[in-house]
């Protein structure tokens, strides 16, 4: 049977352009040349960005150095919320259109994602310190942030915890998609409640409050930490391919 033909599915009808797309053979054609080139980009974007930040851009006027963790902080905060939006996404394919992806992409998002949002968690107590002189305090954003954590971790648990692996695929996508109300809270907390926690620099329809000289390190960083999320996510659902693969392939031998 043509790899690029899907069971069920057949030549590209109306609507089979989905499913096209997420043809496990295509995804490692496209993805297998493409690794090096998304490591070796996001790797010197966040050299670039970090050392830009720590190094070379001013200090700020009210925080002094301690506003230079924003240079990982940041990025790593708009990552773990972008993830989780993406771990939503392919949660609402896996249920509705069955991509044969899909599943495979959610089960290796979450790790991903998690690690991104420890380190968001971790870098803002590093800063929360001196500013707040605490590690932690249960402001509004802190608390929703964290609440993304432990989101990332029952996905990665729920996905695990039956022995029917499609029973877990389907547990762990509905709590994605019941968790994704999380994500405006944790945009609008510091406007809907009286945090600690200061504003948004950042505003794409205008009244950035940040330096030129701060923001382009800021968003060289950022861009990095996001293509090292599309690498960390593209290499583990390669290798998750290659793994089913392996197995399907041992278990046919077996059989013989």
């Amino acid at each position: 049977m043509n790899e690029d033909v899907l069971p069920g599915v057949g030549r590209l009808k109306t609507g089979g352009w989905l499913h096209y797309l997420a043809n496990p053979a295509r995804f490692l054609r496209v993805a297998t040349p493409a690794l090096p080139w998304l490591a070796a980009v996001s790797l010197l974007l966040c050299v670039v960005g970090i050392v830009w930040g720590y190094a070379i851009a001013p200090a700020d006027w009210e925080q002094g150095d301690a506003a230079r963790i924003m240079y990982v902080h940041v990025p790593a905060a708009w990552v773990a919320m972008a993830g989780y939006a993406a771990l939503a996404v392919v949660s609402l394919l896996s249920i509705v259109w069955r991509h044969p992806l899909a599943d495979i992409a959610a089960e290796e998002i979450g790790p991903v994602g998690a690690g991104f949002t420890a380190v968001c968690l971790v870098s803002g107590s590093l800063w929360g310190k001196p500013m707040w002189g605490a590690y932690w305090v249960w402001d509004a954003r802190l608390t929703s942030v964290l609440i993304l954590f432990f989101l990332y971790l029952g996905h990665v648990a729920l996905i695990r915890a039956f022995d029917n692996k499609a029973h877990g695929y389907r547990a762990a996508a509905i709590l994605a998609l019941a968790g994704a109300v999380n994500l405006p809270i944790i945009v609008f907390s510091v406007q809907w409640w009286n945090t600690l926690h200061q504003g948004n620099t950042i505003s794409i329809s205008g009244g950035s409050k940040i330096y030129i000289t701060m923001l382009y390190p800021l968003l060289i960083s950022t861009l990095g930490f996001y293509l090292a999320f599309i690498t960390m996510v593209v290499a583990r659902v390669s290798a998750a391919i290659y793994e089913r693969k392996t197995a399907s392939a041992l278990l046919a031998v077996a059989e013989r």
